[in-house]
This record gives C-alpha cells, structure tokens and sequence, in this order.
C-alpha cells in the first residue's frame, strides 16, 4: 500500500511500508527510514530493505529513525538510541543524513491498562524538516518507507 502526497514544505512524498516498496529509489531526493525498535531490535523490515536497496541507496541521501521508548525516562532514551545505533552498526556502508529515535506507542489492545504515547507530532515534523534540509536544501521528492 502506498500513497503520494505533498508535505507543508512542497516535498512530493511516497509513502508506505519498507517491505512493499518496490519503486527504484534513483530520483528521489531522500529516503526516509524508519522502524520500531522491539525487544532490543530494529524491526526486521527496516534492515532487509537497507539490504535490498544497498547499491540503489548509495546514490541517495538517507534519513533514519527508531520508534523506541514508551517510558519518558532518561535511561529508556538511551536505550533506544543505543538499540538504533546497534542496528546501524550492522550496515556500515549507510551515512545516513539524520539519525533519531522519537517516542513509541503502545499497540491499540492493552485490556485494562492505559496506552502509553511519546509521540511528538511536532517534534517529528521538526526532525523531517531538517532532514530534508539536511538531503540538500529542500529535496522536491521523499521516500518514507517504514
């Protein structure tokens, strides 16, 4: 399932999950990553499409974030991050343009218990800003896979 969309900046977005992305990246001005961290990993997808894409994403600047912590404490910050930097590690080849974890989102079912929710919204716009800024001042094309 994919989208197209414009963002608030102008970009011209292509949007849908890593595992059915099947377009060729060439043209685009940025790649966006990003993939929940679970259990001390990145999601799987996130990893086999660094994999799938290596030589494609050689020629194109790569944005990249985890959805880590659902607990707003220093330590689960850090966690996170370091679980981010871990996976990342085990693609050496990337430089991504920007790198962040924002906060997670407990899944819909929780039976009795309150979902826990560390999204920022605009923290997150924020951050997609940059990134774009950061893959050349404004790229007009962007590929969010996650």
């Amino acid at each position: 399932m994919r989208s197209r969309t414009r963002c608030a900046r102008g970009a011209q977005l292509t949007l849908g999950p890593a595992r059915a992305m099947r377009d060729p990246v060439a043209g685009y001005g940025l790649v966006v990553l990003g993939a929940p961290l679970y259990s001390g990993r990145w999601h799987r997808d996130a990893h086999r499409f660094l994999k799938r894409r290596r030589r494609e994403l050689a020629g194109v600047p790569v944005a990249v974030f985890g959805m880590g912590p659902r607990s707003d404490t220093p330590d689960a910050w850090q966690g996170s991050r370091a679980q981010l930097d871990r996976a990342l590690g085990k693609h050496g080849w990337l430089s991504p343009a920007a790198v962040t974890v924002f906060g997670g989102v407990d899944p819909g079912e929780r039976g009795n218990r309150p979902q826990r929710d560390l999204r920022d919204w605009q923290t997150i716009r924020d951050w997609a800003g940059q990134a774009l800024t950061a893959a050349g001042g404004g790229a007009d094309r962007a590929m969010p896979a996650g």
